[in-house]
């Protein structure tokens, strides 16, 4: 008996060597179609404007050598003839490995749409590109749950039963860590309902500063003293949230007061000094100046107006312009600013001898 004639395990050496080399030819041809269709698409890629041809390098490119290697050995035991418990093992290999190979290729086209929104999107709207990058994980975290159920369900393991065991166990987590869920749910809420973004200043309750960190957790705010403001997401939101980042046009209100000495003629013209001085400021719209009552020690008058726009800096050089401007003004005409004061007045009766 020749050496082609022996047998192992079923099959003659002759049906062994072919099996391999159909394996072997089959790899190969996988593996040049693989660095073919890469070469391709990078050219593709270089001269195409679109992305459409990235993405399918990208997802391409993550092929991976092991998953060649098995779908060869796979299609190359079909030349053999074996028990069916190892053909059984056999399909369940296979299956495993494609399974694992497509959440492979899915996940690395989830990662590029999101990485391509992220840099579309991060300088227009920073908000957006967390959500976008929130969403892909939680997308690639579902990716994986399905592949490990799909493994699982065909190596025999009951996953109704899996799934209502994890449920129960679920919920026992739950209420064991409801502090660290609610902090997670509301930091979803943040990035998905987006009432502050990273960059934007906010005040919460009496503490403000500007969002640094978006986290599962804490969100964490630069007050303008310098500290680190570490506020935990579920407190966040239950707090009245101011966003001056988001604010379009600033409406300022602000009073002084005159002396009871200012004679009423000088009192009827305040309103008209006011109005001109605040008209001539750049991007400022003019709304009312009015004798708004009498004090206890001043005459006071309100003042509204309103700046088209929410730098803070433009807001105050523009008060102090009018401060100075009304200053300048109110001295040529007479009329003095009132400081608190208190007049005593003290009576003499007369003395009787």
């Amino acid at each position: 008996m020749t050496f082609l004639e022996k047998v192992f395990i079923g099959n003659t050496a002759q049906t062994w060597l072919m099996a391999i080399g159909a394996a072997l030819i089959v790899f190969l041809i996988l593996f040049l179609i693989k660095r073919i269709m890469l070469r391709r698409f990078s050219d593709f890629a270089a001269r195409s404007t679109t992305q459409v041809d990235d993405l399918l390098l990208a997802v391409l490119g993550e092929t991976k050598i092991l998953f060649l290697v098995i779908v060869s050995v796979y299609i190359g035991s079909h030349i053999l003839v074996l028990s069916p418990t190892i053909l059984n093992v056999g399909d369940k290999i296979f299956f495993v490995v494609t399974v694992i190979q497509i959440a492979f290729w899915v996940g690395r086209a989830i990662n590029f749409v999101i990485s391509a929104n992220v840099k579309k999107r991060m300088a227009d709207d920073a908000a957006s590109a967390t959500t976008i990058s929130v969403l892909g994980f939680i997308g690639k975290l579902l990716l994986w749950s399905i592949v490990l159920l799909l493994i699982l369900d065909n190596m025999g393991v009951n996953i109704t039963s899996l799934v209502a065991g994890l449920g129960i166990g679920g919920i026992a987590v739950a209420l064991a860590a409801q502090n660290i869920l609610g902090d997670l749910f509301a930091s979803l809420s943040i990035v998905i309902d987006k009432p502050f973004v990273i960059g934007d200043f906010i005040v919460v309750d009496q503490l403000k500063g500007t969002v640094e960190h978006i986290g599962m957790k804490t969100t964490r705010l630069r007050s303008l003293g310098g500290e680190q403001l570490i506020f935990s997401n579920n407190d966040l939101l239950k707090s009245r949230i101011q966003n001056f980042k988001r604010m379009l046009e600033r409406r300022i209100v602000f009073g002084f007061g005159v002396t009871y000495q200012t004679p009423p003629e000088k009192l009827s013209i305040i309103n008209e000094i006011v109005r001109e001085i605040i008209i001539k400021q750049q991007q400022v719209r003019f709304d009312r100046v009015h004798f708004k009552e009498c004090g206890e020690s001043a005459l006071n008058f309100e003042v509204v107006y309103t700046v088209k726009n929410q730098d803070y800096n433009l807001y105050m050089d523009i008060q102090q312009a009018i401060n100075l401007e009304m200053l300048r003004r109110f001295r040529e005409e007479g009329i003095e600013f009132a400081y608190p004061t208190r007049m005593l007045f003290i009576r003499h009766e007369g003395h009787k001898s």
